[in-house]
């Protein structure tokens, strides 16, 4: 049986239906018969709004993840007394789980800057961006694991020992995502030294910074007791990042983001 045949479709006929009411918005205009689809429209930060919100949320970052280590955990566990760690989480439970919740508060500034970091310098090389970006979300994906050995402790009480090792836990987790953390550092260095729009010198400090984590965790699994401790010194190129952020990125143009080197 042969295939019936179609009704041959008149020029003025595919402009009625171009301009239809019920016409599909994605459908461009003809090309040798055939019909181009424009691409679809996706939301996107401009190099100036990416540079805002990933230079406040990295300073919300440092000081909330200063406050929350430094200032909660650090000052109520002591490392090798269980008793006194298990009656201080007791004593101060409250003061603790606002610690727990300000460190998680911190892996979701983490993600934030890592969409941020990629809006701004996707337009120097996009697949690097994206590389980066991809290794700070798995480096807080890792934090937040650590922080779950905290909730952990809390539920450990009645085992002093237990709850001291649930707090150990954490920092051992929290330590070993720093490799993550420094892969993240070194193609952002990489992203701004080959940018043209910021600073070589801050691409320089970037990958010395994210090196310093590299080798202070490789030398810790390498070396037993390793104590040398890089990251300390090398951690000049964060701190330059978040005002290069607020004072120049924020000054960015189009044009300036979109150049490539």
């Amino acid at each position: 049986m042969s295939t019936p045949k179609l009704a041959p479709t008149t020029s003025a006929g595919l402009d009625r239906d171009r301009h239809a009411p019920n016409a599909t918005p994605s459908a461009g205009p003809l090309h040798n018969g055939h019909a181009t689809v424009a691409p679809p429209s996706r939301p996107a930060w401009s190099p100036r709004t990416a540079s805002l919100i990933g230079g406040v949320a990295l300073l919300l970052l440092a000081v909330l993840a200063g406050l929350a280590n430094f200032g909660v955990v650090e000052v109520l566990v002591t490392p090798g007394d269980a008793a006194r760690t298990a009656q201080n989480l007791i004593d101060s439970e409250a003061l603790f789980r606002s610690g727990i919740a300000g460190l998680m508060v911190v892996v979701v500034l983490d993600i934030v800057v890592a969409c941020a970091l990629l809006a701004v310098f996707e337009s120097v090389n996009r697949s690097v961006a994206i590389m980066a970006a991809v290794f700070r979300i798995a480096y807080a994906t890792v934090f937040l694991v650590a922080i779950s050995q905290l909730v952990s402790a809390l539920a450990l009480l009645g085992d002093a020992d237990e709850a001291l090792r649930a707090v150990g836990q954490f920092h051992t987790i929290w330590d070993a995502s720093y490799a993550l953390f420094g892969v993240h550092l070194a193609l952002i260095g990489y992203l701004v030294y080959r940018s043209g729009f910021a600073p070589r010198l801050l691409g320089v400090l970037l990958v010395l910074a994210g090196l310093g984590y590299l080798v202070d965790e490789i030398g810790s699994v390498l070396v037993s007791g390793y104590a040398l401790e890089i990251s300390r010194f090398s951690f000049v190129g964060e701190a330059v990042l978040i005002f290069w952020l607020l004072i120049k990125g924020v000054r960015l143009h189009g044009s300036e983001a979109r150049r490539a080197v």
